[in-house]
């Protein structure tokens, strides 16, 4: 649900606007159906940081302390990016993916069960 203000004649500052990131762009990633994580993270990458270096320093840096992280066969993942069907080129920057300000990347592993179906 949108935020509405009282005053027609009211109009705030978004605080959140790529031109706010020195740069950077702000990119949400969850993993599917894996509760140990309530929510998307989000995080300040670089457009040309490589899709592969966004795999092993940021969604294996803050998605391994699941206990079923290690038992990921990351070519049987799938993939969205903002709602539609994705596959990543691991050499491709972010950009060159099609990443964008605020954007979603969520990953679905099917040979993880969320933690013994705990829905953890």
């Amino acid at each position: 649900m949108a935020t509405q203000a009282l005053r027609a004649d009211y109009h705030g500052d978004r605080k959140d606007t790529e031109d706010k990131f020195h740069g950077a762009i702000l990119v949400y990633i969850n993993w599917d159906k894996h509760l140990f994580f309530y929510s998307a993270k989000a995080f300040p990458l670089d457009p040309n940081m490589p899709f592969a270096a966004v795999l092993e320093h940021v969604i294996g840096t803050h998605f391994c302390q699941h206990p079923e992280y290690k038992n990921i066969n990351w070519d049987s993942v799938e993939w969205t990016l903002n709602n539609e069907p994705f596959t990543p080129v691991m050499e491709k920057s972010l950009a060159e993916n099609g990443f964008d300000h605020k954007c979603l990347l969520r990953f679905k592993t099917a040979e993880t069960s969320s933690f013994e179906a705990a829905g953890i």
